[in-house]
């Protein structure tokens, strides 16, 4: 009985902290108006003090770079349309399935790269990001990620600075946003690009990526605790044969782009789109919801 009142106190305690911590913070950045006043809300000022463990000067400095990288790259604006032939191969998008916990899921296939422009791909990175994000259940913060290296070889290997740039964007303009990463079944060539890359991980952001080895029942047991099995492609050791349908997948993204501009009420830029006639049929085709 003591012990239950103990956990109960703590658990009151921890939450009156954050309360009084998320309060601190709004006050410390001031009043807001337009999208960072949609995009601050308390579950968002909790992930920034989270990620800046707790620290009001150290979270308002995070969070106004990030309002300020929102203002002028505009991540809630960008299209379907704009970033499309990014995502022709299917290298990186959303899942079907959500893992047990209902989180979003994205799939990367880093052996399936189909451009060159740097910029273009963060686009669709960032566009992919907020998407899943919006696909979120009410009270879910976090997606899960698996990376399929399939196809993966030094030759098609992500140039460092766009490695870089991703993870930049996802740990200062994402905090807190992943729960886990797991990298299914990596060559061993991979290990060199990896030592470079975990450097510019945070603490935080190392300790959710996982490696999963097929002959590692320990790494695979992880993982399946994480999805179903029945919803897991079989080239990640699960048992769905569903693939990418760049078609099927370009309907849902439009309509789920009506669904974003309806979010934050910024829907000229799809009037426009949609006055233009540009992609008339694949506005009306009919996708199942996915919110």
């Amino acid at each position: 009985m003591f012990h239950h009142w103990s956990s109960s106190h703590q658990q009151e305690s921890s939450e009156l902290h954050a309360e009084s911590k998320m309060k601190e913070l709004k006050g410390a950045i001031g009043p807001l108006s337009g999208h960072s006043l949609k995009y601050c809300t308390d579950a968002c000022l909790k992930r920034y003090l989270e990620a800046r463990n707790w620290n009001v000067d150290k979270s308002k400095k995070m969070l106004g770079e990030t309002l300020k990288w929102r203002s002028t790259y505009k991540p809630e604006e960008i299209r379907w349309q704009e970033v499309a032939m990014e995502g022709e191969t299917g290298k990186l998008y959303r899942a079907s399935f959500r893992d047990r916990q209902g989180r979003s899921v994205l799939i990367l296939r880093p052996g399936m790269q189909n451009t060159t422009s740097m910029e273009n791909q963060m686009r669709h990175f960032v566009y992919i990001l907020e998407n899943a994000l919006l696909d979120l259940p009410p009270g879910q913060e976090q997606m899960a990620w698996l990376i399929d290296f399939t196809g993966w070889s030094i030759t098609n290997n992500v140039p460092l600075k766009s490695a870089r740039e991703t993870i930049n964007i996802l740990q200062n303009h994402y905090p807190e946003r992943l729960a886990v990463a797991f990298l299914y079944n990596p060559p061993r060539v991979f290990e060199a690009f990896w030592k470079i890359v975990k450097y510019f991980l945070d603490s935080k952001t190392f300790q959710k990526v996982k490696f999963v080895y097929p002959k590692n029942k320990d790494s695979v047991e992880l993982m399946k605790s994480y999805f179903d099995e029945e919803n897991l492609p079989q080239e990640l050791g699960g048992k769905s044969t569903m693939r990418y349908n760049h078609e099927e997948f370009s309907r849902l993204m439009v309509q789920d782009d009506l669904k974003c501009a309806a979010f934050w009420g910024s829907d000229e830029k799809l009037s426009n789109h949609i006055a233009n006639g540009h992609s008339a049929a694949v506005f009306n085709a009919t996708s199942p919801d996915t919110c």
